[in-house]
């Protein structure tokens, strides 16, 4: 089964539905998150998208099987996907409840917030099948975990458990299994309560000053749209008035 969207809200989930595959990413189901994807960043009232899967795995990468002769220039896709899921508008949060391999450590390194459970492990076998990483993957390997961890994990498909992931930050918080979906709720609760333009520009800039492309005009264009809006005003007067903000994003 392709992968599903639901939306509730300010908040978006995109669920994996492939177990019996340990939701191996074919072509078809590539297409459907890019499309699913291009439909939360065109929903402006979206703050949150979650990434989970069903199954004891998270995600073992991309299905090579699902390339026929006339598609091979569609293996591209799965790095564009990933890429577009880094670049999206709202905050992202993946669930990992279990094993995350090959391009899926990308996927899961392309989401600002990676909550696991204690379930969890990871490799990245690109080396032991002749594999060189593309550029952005790369990027984040080392952006997110540092130079010296990248080359252990990329270079040697090294397997790690989830307390070792939690410890090189590949995971931003680790749980037990029982409380991975009441601690990603209450990530997106505290989320949500955000003023929408400063945590969607913020997200967006820290990516880029990650990766060297911080644009600077863009940054100061969004940091006078935060200056000005009516949420900022609101922001002061409840701060004021000992009270919760109620933010309208603008």
């Amino acid at each position: 089964m392709r992968p599903s969207l639901s939306i509730q809200g300010k908040t978006a989930v995109i669920t994996l539905n492939s177990p019996e595959s340990a939701n191996r990413l074919t072509v078809d189901d590539l297409a459907s998150l890019q499309q699913h994807i291009s439909e939360v960043n065109q929903n402006p009232s979206v703050i949150a998208l979650i990434v989970k899967s069903t199954g004891k795995y998270f995600c073992s990468g991309f299905d090579i099987t699902s390339l026929d002769e006339s598609a091979k220039d569609k293996s591209l896709m799965f790095e564009d996907v990933v890429n577009a899921l880094e670049d999206c508008r709202p905050i992202t949060i993946v669930a990992i409840q279990g094993g995350v391999y090959g391009g899926a450590t990308d996927l899961a390194l392309a989401c600002d917030f990676r909550v696991g459970s204690q379930a969890a492990e990871m490799f990245m076998p690109a080396a032991k099948l002749g594999i060189h990483f593309y550029q952005r993957g790369l990027m984040r390997y080392v952006s997110r975990l540092g130079v010296d961890t990248a080359k252990r994990l990329l270079l040697t498909a090294e397997k790690i458990e989830a307390p070792e992931m939690k410890e090189i930050g590949f995971l931003t918080q680790l749980v037990n299994p029982d409380d991975l979906d009441s601690s990603i709720a209450e990530l997106v609760q505290q989320l949500t309560l955000m003023a929408p333009l400063a945590i969607l520009g913020m997200k967006k800039h820290i990516n880029r000053i990650a990766s060297s492309t911080l644009n600077v005009e863009e940054l100061n264009r969004d940091i006078a749209l935060a200056q000005n809006s009516e949420d900022l005003q609101e922001g002061r007067t409840a701060w004021a008035e000992k009270r919760a903000p109620i933010f309208k994003g603008r």
